[in-house]
């Protein structure tokens, strides 16, 4: 993947955010009577961005970015931004908060720590390989919380925000791979199966709701292409989407107000579908009838989806760029 003026763009924005703790919105389980501090006392590694997962991601970002363009007047940006926030004792806080909360950021938060500590495994310079190591104990703290939770769950959260299960387990997949977690691949393969293994018919038609930012038919497919061989996958799709870009075409979606936190969600349901259906691109064989109308899908969307990616809108610009970022890895290793 090779560096775009747009990725430094993006990341632009996760600089913006990385450090400004308000406005936040605050998500976690109160222990005891004062229990309620600010975000910086709470998780002073990740306390930016609106929100624990925006700031996690928002660093996962910087450090694409320094991978990608090293030694740049912006890397440096970033390289700053990415020491200032892995503070030894900073981590620290973060790992107890975390062990005291086993519920906290399950999954999409976690998973994207995970992300995060993906990007840094690849790094080849001594910041970063400090900073990978700093980070150990809480990717051994996440790891374990998310191994325990799918473990556990009956059946998979299909919804199009956060707590759906087939994003965050891609995330996963991905990190264990980089980091060559088999246990956590032979869970996240097994668990793949259970939730979706068997599913048929998925109800296109009826995507998207108000306020999503993920597709839970298409978030399934992602998933599955990773852990399906391309002759089992092309059979899954027939059999659980029958009717995509053949007679349904998905279409990008509309934002009425960019400035509302949640309706901006849609504007990310752009970009993660072009990248979801990139997927499903690149598990089909190049000659499948498909490809061509999938192909515009994908185009579409994206277009739509990276012309949302604005400063101008705090609700939209402290997360929107990683996904426009995201969706550029996808589009590159597919």
């Amino acid at each position: 993947m090779t560096v775009s003026r747009e990725l430094e763009q993006y990341a632009q924005l996760a600089l913006d955010g990385v450090h400004r703790e308000y406005p936040y919105h605050l998500s976690r389980l109160v222990l005891s009577s004062g229990g309620i501090e600010s975000p910086r006392s709470m998780t002073p590694v990740f306390y930016g961005c609106f929100d624990w997962h925006s700031a996690v991601h928002g660093h996962w970002l910087l450090a694409l970015t320094l991978r990608l363009n090293p030694g740049t007047p912006f890397s440096d940006r970033c390289q700053s931004a990415l020491n200032r926030s892995f503070d030894d004792q900073s981590i620290l806080v973060e790992c107890d908060h975390l062990i005291e909360r086993p519920g906290f950021e399950l999954p999409y938060g976690l998973a994207w720590f995970l992300a995060l500590i993906a990007e840094l495994h690849q790094h080849e310079s001594v910041d970063a390989k400090s900073w990978r190591r700093s980070l150990a104990p809480l990717e051994s703290t996440a790891r374990g919380h998310l191994a325990s939770w799918l473990s556990k769950l009956p059946h998979p959260i299909r919804c199009g925000t956060h707590t759906q299960t087939a994003f965050s387990m891609g995330l996963v997949w991905d990190w264990a791979h980089i980091v060559e977690d088999t246990d956590m691949l032979e869970l996240l393969q097994s668990r793949s199966m259970d939730f979706y293994g068997d599913d048929r018919d998925y109800p296109l038609h009826l995507e998207p709701s108000g306020e999503d930012f993920l597709s839970g038919s298409l978030g399934a497919a992602s998933m599955m292409s990773r852990v399906l061989d391309d002759t089992e996958f092309a059979a899954w799709i027939d059999r659980t989407m029958p009717g995509l870009a053949r007679e349904m075409d998905l279409s990008p979606v509309a934002n009425p107000d960019p400035s509302d936190e949640r309706l901006t969600h849609l504007d990310g349901l752009n970009l993660s579908r072009a990248w979801m259906l990139c997927d499903i691109s690149g598990s089909l064989p190049a000659d499948d009838p498909r490809q061509e109308r999938l192909h515009e899908s994908v185009q579409a969307h994206a277009e739509k989806g990276h012309s949302a990616v604005s400063p101008e809108h705090y609700a939209g610009s402290h997360w929107l760029g990683t996904f426009a970022a995201y969706l550029q890895c996808r589009m590159h290793s597919t």
